[in-house]
This record gives C-alpha cells, sequence and structure tokens, in this order.
C-alpha cells in the first residue's frame, strides 16, 4: 500500500478551533444580481400570453433560483496558522511558497496567457486582481493556485507571515 507524503489527512474545511489570520467571501457584485434579474424578467415574456400573474410568477421563482445558486458557489478564502482554504481546496501551510498579488493588466495575463494548465482556480470574472500561490509539495503536480480576490495585499500579508 502506498504511504502518502504527509503524516495526517488535511481537512476539507479549515480547523474550527483555529482563528482565521484573513478570510473573505466572494460575494457577487451588484451588475451579477442585475444581470439575473434581466433574465428573470424573461419569464414574464415567455409567460406573459397565459397571464401577467403567471409572467411576473415565473420572474420570482427565476430570480430566486438564481440567486440561491449565486449564493451557494459563492467561495470563501480563509488562511489559518496552520491551512490555506480557497473554495473546496485546502492546503498545509508548509507547502506553500512564493505569494504574488497581481492587478489590472498583470492579473489579466495571469488568468490568461500565463496562465498553466495544472494550476488550481478560484477565478471570479467580476473580480479583477489575482493572488498566485506557489504549491511546495513534491507530491503535487499543482505548481500553483491562482485566486480572485478584492483585498490581494491583506491575502498576501497573511499568507506570508509565519
Amino acid at each position: 500500500m502506498p504511504e502518502s507524503s504527509s503524516a495526517a489527512p488535511v481537512p476539507n474545511t479549515p480547523s474550527a478551533g483555529i482563528p482565521p489570520l484573513f478570510r473573505e467571501k466572494l460575494w457577487p457584485n451588484v451588475w451579477i444580481w442585475i444581470i439575473a434579474a434581466g433574465i428573470s424578467g424573461a419569464g414574464i415574456l415567455v409567460f406573459a400570453p397565459i397571464s401577467m400573474g403567471a409572467g411576473f410568477t415565473a420572474a420570482g421563482v427565476l430570480f430566486a433560483i438564481m440567486a440561491v445558486l449565486l449564493v451557494l458557489s459563492t467561495p470563501t478564502i480563509v488562511v489559518t496558522a496552520e491551512t490555506l482554504t480557497v473554495g473546496r481546496a485546502t492546503i498545509e501551510r508548509r507547502f506553500v511558497g512564493a505569494v504574488e498579488p497581481f492587478e489590472d493588466k498583470e492579473a489579466t495575463a495571469e488568468r490568461g496567457t500565463r496562465l498553466n494548465g495544472l494550476a488550481y482556480l478560484c477565478i471570479r470574472g467580476w473580480i479583477d486582481p489575482v493572488v498566485k500561490v506557489e504549491i511546495t509539495d513534491l507530491s503535487d503536480r499543482t505548481p500553483y493556485w491562482l485566486t480572485s480576490t478584492r483585498r490581494p495585499a491583506e491575502l498576501t500579508a497573511a499568507l506570508t507571515t509565519k
């Protein structure tokens, strides 16, 4: 039976007893909610020939479904003294190498032309800045994690503090 590189498995969620050094939810921007409202308005057009009440009901149901999906799919970034959690992925801090924040054109290049196909991504199109976190675990083929964040300097500082 093959042995793991780590003595204990890494939990899927940050430890409950350890206070986070950094925590951020990547909530959708206002314009995402406006688009969701506009798309749900299509329910009015589709059901208006039946009745306006059915159209408004369909619009309300469509918006509720989209709102629930947007809220449930909102990832969280949590940095503790022991782990880094980005979305559904968690890694021990001892495997975190260099950390670099990128904004504007540099962030676009990191998400595009400079992107490594093996990198773990937690990208949100409505958040421009990204932070690149090098992974030093030799048993992990992932060279780095790239995550959107509204607070790149704070995330970088939390990850570089030992």
